[in-house]
């Protein structure tokens, strides 16, 4: 008698395999995390592991990071949310870092230190009004936040932050209003999404992703016209 792991997928069904996922980026939008280094100057750093509920936001960031450094101490950013039509500029950045001496896992993917992210992207610093990390002049959302609460993250060791951040005030472009609302137009708002280590944007490839490269990342994308 054949066992139920012989019986054939039911009519209409698709098989599912279970691959061993190397990385689980189905799609979140990418965050420009501006927060302010030791020093005082400005840092900025792409990421897309971030999630929202009500005026809160939860951020994964790996403990490597400047950006991690930058949060424990300050305790407080700014989370700007670029446009798919802003993918160069986050693109100029994904391989650097803000750390002068190079971790060496981040070294052999092709990072490079970079202390002047905001020239590096070639964006423009803005001053906050709650916060003392800047916002990107060029996001059409800036949300300045502070941290409520860390996490360790990751296993068995962690290797990651999940951080808690309390969203203060929100700049939204106006055009992206409803008029007469404080809700911002879903047709109108055209986030950068990153899914798989790729850039997305009004669900097509948008850019050539240095990131993919960095994580042998194996995609053969045509980007389409923006």
């Amino acid at each position: 008698m054949a066992s139920f792991f012989d019986l054939p997928p039911a009519k209409g069904k698709k098989m599912h395999v279970v691959p061993g996922l190397k990385v689980l980026y189905f799609g979140t939008p990418v965050v420009l995390i501006s927060s302010r280094n030791e020093d005082g100057t400005a840092n900025l750093a792409p990421m897309s592991s971030a999630w929202w509920l009500g005026q809160s936001c939860m951020l994964g960031l790996g403990n490597s990071g400047q950006t991690t450094a930058n949060l424990l101490r300050e305790r407080e950013c700014v989370l700007n949310l670029p446009s798919s039509a802003m993918v160069d500029a986050v693109d100029r950045i994904a391989l650097t870092t803000g750390k002068s001496a190079v971790p060496d896992h981040k070294a052999k993917q092709g990072y490079r230190y970079e202390p002047d992210k905001f020239s590096a992207a070639q964006l423009t610093e803005q001053t906050s009004e709650l916060v003392r990390a800047p916002r990107v002049a060029e996001c059409p959302v800036q949300l300045e936040c502070r941290v409520v609460s860390t996490h360790p993250f990751g296993g068995p060791t962690p290797h990651a932050t999940a951080f808690q951040v309390e969203v203060l005030r929100a700049h939204v472009e106006e055009g992206l209003i409803i008029p007469g609302t404080h809700y911002v137009d879903p047709l109108g708002w055209d986030p950068l999404i990153m899914k798989f280590c790729e850039f997305f944007g009004g669900g097509h490839n948008v850019h050539p992703s240095k990131l993919a490269e960095g994580w042998n990342m194996p995609h053969q994308l045509q980007p389409a016209a923006i």
